[in-house]
């Protein structure tokens, strides 16, 4: 593979006839022409046809150009799921050494700096993909499962995989997640889901954890989506008999969860019941064929366990991407086959019965505190908020540090805010990256250390900084300018309540109460036991790649209340959080909804939210705010408005917090 060519491609305008040369490694290209092949969301792919100026220095006659999706919020989620990483460097590291039914490829690079990637890829002429919906023969069947072993073979329960970073990333697919996802997956396609098939989706969506943690052996490569769709089965001209293509998805795991899922997904019920063990024997075969020593019965175990995989795929792969006449056809046949599949093998044993409790809190390490080495995207970002709302509800303020080391800046920001004062802000998007354990942050304007004196109990934050006053808060939507004051504030955050740590990503928040002082010019101001929160989290953060909601209260019993929603572009609302009541269980919460009404100045003017388990339901009334215009590198804007809000239960109660709707703005001239 050559790796020498001066770029990558970002476009396929950017393509050009010495570019190609190299990439190829082949005499001068002629000419060339492209074909648009596929219907990939995050990637775009073409097909090359070429010819050379040397017919003996020719290189291939076609080729196929793989990018990054044009499209930024596509882009966005290849780079925060690390697909594209995962595919070159799948190309780049492993694909050599594991030859077998792979396309060759030419050229390999990936720019984690802004998420753009190249692959050029050997044509396989000659060649048609299966068909998922049709399913395929036993011979297909056969092939498949002898090509499979080829691949698994040479790193067949290799720990040394286990060591490589990029094939064990975090999976976003967790039981809180599917026990979301259930109900509109059911909503959708209801009556064409059996009862009894039903029944399986809802034991697996109530066990999923405790089934997503077993790493029994045999493990080794799993390339994730091992199905027909993803096969070019050859023809008699083609460079091999079976070609496996889209790697995007792969990781180290289950040794036997792609051969489940293809059996499961690829057969008709009686093929597969008439000839899965001779099928799945002849994989085993072709893994002693190639000296590997793999027990039959751990095998055969683990294939069992692993037939649940393709019904957890048909959940949530049908629920996450763009929904398609075709793509519901496909999800429908994959959950029937999977769900008879497990049935058939009797994979619901493995199953735990559903917890009649609400889920407890996961909770950080103390390590979590300290600052964590960057990741590669350029978006990377490790933040660190701290809210307060005073006990009468006079007065909110909020302080974020937010580090982006590969941009070499911090964005830093803080606010003072009162229903019947002006919003004071202080605002450096390119202030100097935090220094120290105390993380200091300096630039022309702002002084400010931060510093945990207690792990996961105490923080401190201490500013001094020229602020603007601003009489209309929507001004700092518009982007305007305001009056120069001085701002002080020196604060503590002690922890009232149990931190929590999500599982969808590498964050948690932790109830607090706060005390300390506030100069705003000449004036002074205290905070004494005030209701507050604080949180940090780091990895890629891509603001304009979707909405969310966040809040954070406590209410008049000293319940807590944390919850977040998510609005992924073309997917289900997704929720976290946690109910934290007063001498009683903290749990996770299951469900969260939540709805706002936005004024023609861009400010919240009313909102709801409703969160299970318990069932709550809250009016919030926004009291003051402290938003951000936020722009990307690329020119995308987000209103990200924060507000100091009083919460109202349908039961009585009522408590105070902080709320904020990051809510991306229509591209200009676009439309959307």
């Amino acid at each position: 593979m050559h790796t020498d060519a001066p770029s990558l491609i970002r476009t396929a305008d950017e393509l050009d006839c010495e570019w190609l040369a190299a990439a190829l490694s082949s005499g001068p290209v002629a000419a060339f022409s492209l074909e648009q092949i596929g219907t990939g969301q995050m990637s775009e792919s073409h097909r090359l046809s070429l010819s050379y100026e040397d017919p003996r220095r020719a290189g291939p006659a076609t080729a196929v150009l793989k990018l990054a999706s044009s499209d930024p919020t596509s882009r966005a989620t290849g780079v925060g799921l690390r697909i594209y990483a995962r595919e070159v460097r799948f190309y780049s590291e492993l694909a050599p050494r594991i030859g077998g039914p792979l396309a060759s490829c030419s050229f390999a690079r990936y720019d984690p700096g802004e998420g753009w990637f190249t692959l050029v890829l050997e044509d396989v002429r000659d060649a048609a993909a299966g068909d998922q919906i049709a399913g395929c023969s036993l011979e297909q069947a056969s092939l498949a499962m002898r090509e499979l072993a080829r691949l698994h073979a040479p790193v067949f329960a290799d720990e040394a995989l286990a060591e490589r970073e990029w094939l064990n990333q975090p999976s976003p697919v967790s039981q809180a997640l599917v026990s979301q996802l259930l109900p509109g997956f059911f909503e959708r396609y209801g009556e064409r889901v059996s009862a009894e098939h039903r029944a399986l989706c809802e034991r697996l969506a109530g066990g999923l954890d405790h089934w997503l943690a077993d790493r029994s052996p045999p493990l080794g490569l799993v390339h994730g989506d091992f199905r027909l769709d993803n096969l070019l089965f050859g023809g008699a001209t083609s460079p091999r008999p079976l070609t496996v293509v889209d790697w995007q998805t792969v990781g180290y795991g289950p040794a036997m969860a792609d051969a489940a899922y293809f059996l499961g997904g690829g057969l008709r019920a009686q093929d597969r019941r008439s000839r899965e063990a001779e099928l799945l024997e002849q994989y085993h075969g072709a893994l002693c064929e190639r000296g590997v020593r793999a027990d039959r019965e751990a095998c055969r175990e683990q294939f069992r366990r692993q037939t649940l995989g393709g019904v957890l795929m048909a959940i949530v792969a049908s629920m996450l991407v763009e929904r398609t006449e075709r793509g519901d056809e496909m999800f429908m046949a994959m959950l029937a086959r999977h769900c008879d599949h497990a049935l058939d093998l009797g994979a619901d044993e493995f199953l735990q019965a559903p917890a009649s409790a609400p889920r407890p809190l996961s909770h950080p390490q103390p390590g979590d505190e300290r600052p964590h080495d960057p990741g590669s995207e350029q978006l990377w970002n490790e933040s660190w908020y701290f809210d307060a709302v005073s006990a009468d509800g006079a007065l909110g303020a909020y302080v974020r540090v937010g580090a982006y080391p590969n941009l070499g800046v911090c964005w830093y920001t803080a606010c003072i805010c009162g229903p019947e004062r002006p919003t004071v802000a202080v605002i450096d998007w390119a202030a100097q990256l935090p220094e120290g354990e105390d993380l200091r942050v300096r630039s022309s304007g702002i002084h400010a250390e931060h510093r945990c004196s207690a792990a996961l109990e105490r923080f401190s934050v201490r500013l001094e900084a020229t602020g603007e006053v601003h009489d209309d808060p929507a001004a700092l939507l518009r982007g305007e300018r305001g009056q120069p004051t001085r701002v002080a504030l020196e604060l503590e955050w002690l922890t009232a309540g149990l931190p929590y740590a999500y599982s969808l990503t590498t964050r948690y928040e932790i109830p607090c109460r706060v005390s300390g002082r506030l100069q705003i010019g000449e004036e002074l101001l205290t905070l004494r036991d005030a209701v507050g929160q604080r949180d940090h989290s780091w990895g890629p953060r891509d603001w304009w790649s979707m909405d969310w909601v966040w809040s954070a209260a406590a209410l008049d019993d000293q319940t807590r209340l944390h919850a977040v929603e998510l609005r992924l572009p073309g997917a289900p609302r997704l929720g976290v959080g946690y109910v934290q009541p007063a001498g009683g269980t903290a749990h996770e919460l299951e469900r969260v909804s939540a709805s706002e009404r936005v004024g023609p100045d861009g400010l919240v003017t009313a909102a709801a939210l409703s969160l299970a388990p318990p069932e709550l339901e809250l009016e919030i009334d926004p009291l003051a705010y402290g938003p951000l215009r936020l722009t990307s590198p690329d020119g995308r804007v987000s209103h990200f408005t924060r507000a100091m809000c009083r919460a109202r239960c349908a039961d009585g109660r009522s408590g105070l917090g902080w709320v904020e709707w990051n809510l991306n703005q229509p591209v200009a001239g676009g439309g959307g």
